[in-house]
């Protein structure tokens, strides 16, 4: 049996996008409540009837939210141009390597707009 394994983080930060048009709102700095998701795929082990421990997941991304929570993310190196698109890839890149079966992550500026990255 394959699955596909799903577990949520928030943190707030700050960010302007400045390669935006100067009269685009998000020119200006402004802040969002991040949600960000990242899923992994893979088959469910039988003798633990689990694919991977959640505490496992929350394990490898913690660091990385950690960096990210109230800050300015055009401050954090990588993420001059800090787009939802940017971040989820930025977010992959570091915990691609320490996640097995890492499948997807997406990042929610807010509850009707996000990202998915699939990596590459």
């Amino acid at each position: 049996m394959n699955v596909e394994l799903v577990r949520s983080f928030t943190f707030q930060a700050a960010h302007a996008l400045p390669k935006v048009p100067e009269t685009h709102k998000c020119r200006r700095m402004h802040g969002h409540s991040y949600r960000i998701e990242v899923a992994v795929r893979g088959p469910v082990d039988p003798d633990t009837g689990w694919l991977i421990d959640f505490a496992e997941i929350e394990e490898r991304v913690e660091p990385v939210r950690k960096r990210l929570d109230h800050r300015v993310l055009n401050d954090v190196e990588g993420l001059e141009n800090p787009t939802a698109e940017h971040l989820a890839a930025w977010i992959w890149e570091r915990i691609r390597t320490d996640l097995p079966g890492l499948h997807r992550v997406t990042v929610y500026e807010t509850d009707s707009s996000g990202c998915h990255y699939h990596g590459g």
